[in-house]
């Protein structure tokens, strides 16, 4: 067992484990405040005028966005909007504030799939011992991502699941990776790390001494693969890389 070459697997969680494809971002951010504002008024919170409500959120999203991108610091979507809750007076139990959280995401989770094939990939991974685990950069919250990856049958592999916003850092900062595989209670050169950004995942996996893959995605697209890194099209390759890189450390 000690000899293997990889004893667990991370993954990256946007057009890795959950496909989204090209997003129409400014369509989305219409379909979100409107849900979540139609969720406020049923809850007869005072949320005013929806155009002044789309306007107050739009700017609150990206100047945080910018800030992140100038601090490399993701911040907490359920925080925040409890934050400009309380400015306006809002009053919601937990659940409701993780409620409101899921609608801001709804139109996301709408338009995500996974492909046919995961479930079972999954399942063979697991059922060869490996530890599973996914390392995500995002500032949506865990109890929302935790009810998408419920909703699309894959929470139940993954009992490890960080998210950058937990964190002071992110992808591809080597320090996220390395705590992901502290965690794992594995070593980084036994980690696969399986991801579709060359810049967040390979780069990041490649410093912290993990065996990065590269999942073919819109992301990659003609981007020149680092020697050291293997590619794959489809998650459902991994259970045979594995086993054929197990058996070369025999």
């Amino acid at each position: 067992m000690a000899g293997r070459a990889v004893q667990a697997v991370l993954f990256d969680l946007g057009e890795t484990l959950l496909l989204f494809g090209r997003l129409e971002t400014g369509r989305l951010f219409e379909q979100a405040a409107r849900f979540s504002y139609d969720y406020l008024k049923q809850r007869s919170q005072r949320v005013g005028s929806f155009g002044l409500y789309r306007l107050w959120n739009l700017l609150g999203i990206r100047l945080h966005l910018l800030f992140s991108f100038l601090t490399g610091n993701d911040f907490d979507s359920l925080s925040l909007l409890k934050e400009y809750g309380r400015k306006k007076g809002f009053t919601l139990s937990e659940k409701e504030w993780e409620e409101l959280n899921w609608q801001w995401y709804r139109p996301l989770a709408e338009k995500g799939r996974i492909e046919p094939q995961t479930h079972s990939t999954l399942q063979k991974l697991r059922d060869m011992g490996l530890r599973l685990g996914i390392l995500s950069n995002t500032f949506v919250h865990g109890s929302t991502l935790d009810r998408h990856l419920q909703q699309v049958g894959l929470l139940e592999f993954f009992d490890l699941r960080l998210y950058s916003y937990q964190f002071s850092f992110r992808k591809p900062d080597p320090r996220i990776f390395l705590e992901a595989a502290r965690r794992l209670q594995t070593e980084p050169h036994r980690t696969m790390f399986v991801g579709d950004r060359m810049d967040k995942d390979v780069r990041g996996a490649l410093r912290a001494g993990m065996i990065p893959v590269l999942k073919e995605a819109y992301t990659n697209q003609k981007k020149r693969v680092p020697e050291g890194v293997f590619r794959i099209q489809y998650l459902s390759e991994l259970p045979e890389l594995i086993k054929q890189l197990n058996e070369d450390e025999l």
